[in-house]
C-alpha cells in the first residue's frame, strides 16, 4: 500500500496549467528528490500534496485517505504531512523553542507541558538543544532551517515535504541541514524533497522523479536517472548542474 497516492493531477492557474495530470505512488520510507527547471511544477506539486494549493483534477490520498477540499480534511492532511520552505518563517519575536511549541498548542492543541517537551526532544534532534532559548536573529540560516525542521517532526507526521529547503542558504551551511535530512532518512521517514542538490539526491534518495513543463518527464532510481537519461530535456539539464 503506498503511503502517498497522486493520481492525475491537474493544477492551473487561470490560464497556465502548471500540472498537467501526475501520478506517482510514494511508498512508505521512501526519499524521493524531485527536480527540473524553474517552472515545472515542482514547488506547486509539493503544496498541492500538503493541501496549501487544491487540485483542480484528479486525486490525492496520504495513508489511505482521499484528500477533500474542505477545510477539516485539509487540516488533518497537514498534520500528517509537515512542509519545510526555502524561507524559514520562523516567528522572529519567539525563541527557537516557542516556535516548535506554539504550532503544536495552536494546531493540535497539545497542552504546554507536553509541547515543550517535544520541543526540547526535536531541538536534540536537529542537533540544537543547546538552542532552546536563541532568538531567530542569534541563530545562523542553517540553524534556523533546523529549527524549521524540529518544528515539523514535532508535528509527529508521517511524511515530510521539502520545498528546496536549502537554497536560501550560504554554501558552507548547506552540509549541516542535509545532514538533518539524511539522518531522517535512515531512520525511515517518507521525503519528497525538490532540490538542486544533485549529489545529495544521488546519494540519499531511492527515486528521482524529473517534472518538465508540468508532467513526470522521467522516473526512476538515482543510479539510472542520472547515469542514463533518457530524453534530451533531462540530458540538458543534468549538463547543466
Amino acid at each position: 500500500m503506498s503511503l502517498i497516492e497522486i493520481t492525475e493531477v491537474r493544477k492551473s492557474f487561470g490560464a497556465n496549467e502548471v500540472l498537467k495530470g501526475i501520478n506517482i505512488d510514494v511508498d512508505p520510507g521512501e526519499v524521493i528528490a524531485i527536480i527540473g527547471k524553474s517552472g515545472s511544477g515542482k514547488s506547486t506539486l509539493l503544496r498541492c500534496i500538503n493541501g496549501l494549493e487544491l487540485i483542480d483534477n484528479g486525486s490525492i490520498s496520504v495513508a489511505g485517505a482521499g484528500l477533500l477540499p474542505d477545510e477539516l480534511h485539509l487540516k488533518a492532511l497537514r498534520l500528517k504531512v509537515g512542509m519545510i520552505f526555502q524561507q524559514f518563517n520562523l516567528f522572529p519575536h519567539l525563541t527557537a523553542g516557542g516556535n516548535v511549541v506554539l504550532s503544536q498548542m495552536v494546531v493540535r492543541k497539545t497542552p504546554k507541558a507536553e509541547a515543550e517537551a517535544m520541543a526540547r526532544k526535536m531541538l536534540e534532534r536537529v542537533g540544537l538543544g543547546h538552542k532552546y532559548d536563541a532568538f531567530p536573529d542569534e541563530l545562523s540560516g542553517g540553524q534556523q532551517q533546523r529549527v524549521a525542521i524540529a518544528r515539523a517532526l514535532a508535528m509527529q507526521p508521517i511524511a515530510l515535504l521539502c520545498d528546496e529547503i536549502t537554497s536560501a542558504l550560504d554554501p558552507e551551511l548547506v552540509a549541516e541541514v542535509l545532514g538533518v535530512v539524511r539522518e531522517l532518512a535512515s531512520e525511515g521517514m517518507t521525503l519528497l524533497m525538490v532540490t538542486h542538490e544533485m549529489k545529495f539526491a544521488r546519494d540519499v534518495c531511492s527515486r528521482v522523479v524529473f517534472m518538465h513543463q508540468g508532467r513526470v518527464h522521467e522516473i526512476g532510481k538515482p543510479e539510472e536517472v542520472f547515469a542514463d537519461p533518457k530524453t534530451p530535456e533531462l540530458k540538458q539539464f543534468l549538463g547543466m548542474h
